[in-house]
């Protein structure tokens, strides 16, 4: 059983960590994750136990145990979320955008998960529908006399 444990001081070293855990079989694997930019811990770790009954014990014993300082949270791993991608490239001619929506180009374009971006022609509008408009083509005046 994978168990997630939280609230670590940031001076937890790996061999102290894994000696939290021999009462209840010895941790089969451990991983502290790292800051990207420091390198030091980040405050937390993953330890696996090689059963389901020795995770659920070491949470009923060590959830809330002090360490350093600090109450200790134990609970069993989650499965990370599935992450969308990034963005594509693009370049002048357009492309690109991110989970948000399309790019957009020197004309236009673009826009957002609530609808088009349109360009200097019209288009565009959001969810809620219509949108933009070109002057081209308008067959009669809008009432205001001033030819658009």
């Amino acid at each position: 059983m994978k168990l997630y444990v939280g609230n670590l001081p940031f001076s937890a070293t790996e061999d102290e960590i894994r000696s939290l855990f021999e009462d209840f079989g010895g941790a089969v694997d451990l991983h502290i994750p790292l800051d990207r930019e420091t390198g030091r811990p980040r405050g937390f770790a993953f330890v696996t136990l090689s059963s389901k009954e020795q995770g659920e014990a070491a949470i009923g014993s060590l959830d809330g145990q002090d360490m350093g300082g600090r109450a200790l949270r134990i609970s069993e791993a989650q499965e990370r979320a599935p992450r969308g991608g990034g963005g594509g490239g693009g370049d002048w001619r357009g492309g690109g955008g991110d989970r948000r929506g399309g790019g957009g180009d020197r004309r236009g374009g673009g826009g957002d998960r609530r609808g088009g971006g349109g360009d200097r022609r019209g288009g565009g509008g959001d969810r809620r529908g219509g949108g933009g408009g070109s002057r081209r083509g308008r067959s009669k005046q809008d009432g205001f006399g001033d030819g658009f």
